[in-house]
């Protein structure tokens, strides 16, 4: 890893993400800030559920990128972020998403259980609305079929 020059204005970053962030792909959102932002650092899962986020960056930016990593959506809930700030130390060249070991095998799993999921609500959910479509149009037909002998 390269260290870079920095200048006064940037500083340090230190910043523990809670909320529902773990598994729903928050890290690879957080890298792909980063990079609209030009920031450098790291981010990666703690064991107690929670992101830790390294963040160097101009002080300008620091804070519309604290605002960018607020995320809410259905996925994602950024439930408090707990801060502070240092001095740069340049030891950062890029933005980089730590994996700890085992993650990829369980992010596969979590991901063949939301697929699943999904499968069930799609088969569930398309057949009640078949169901109801059915209806409606056996109601259309018999409404057109009533408005036809008025006419």
């Amino acid at each position: 890893m390269t260290a870079r020059k920095i200048s006064r204005s940037h500083e340090e970053n230190h910043w523990i993400v809670s909320g529902r962030i773990q598994n729903v792909g928050y890290r690879a959102r957080v890298v792909s800030i980063a990079k609209e932002f030009v920031v450098v650092g790291s981010v990666q899962n703690l064991a107690d559920g929670r992101v830790r986020i390294i963040a160097e960056c101009e002080e300008e930016v620091s804070e519309r990128f604290l605002d960018a990593i607020r995320i809410k959506n259905t996925l994602i809930n950024v439930h408090n972020v707990l801060v502070e700030y240092s001095d740069a130390t340049g030891d950062y060249a890029a933005f980089y998403k730590l994996v700890g070991e085992g993650e990829t095998g369980e992010r596969l799993d979590k991901a063949s259980e939301y697929l699943e999921d999904m499968i069930v609500i799609m088969k569930t959910g398309f057949g009640e609305m078949k169901e109801e479509m059915k209806t409606g149009f056996e109601m259309l037909g018999s409404k057109e079929d009533q408005t036809i002998e008025e006419i």
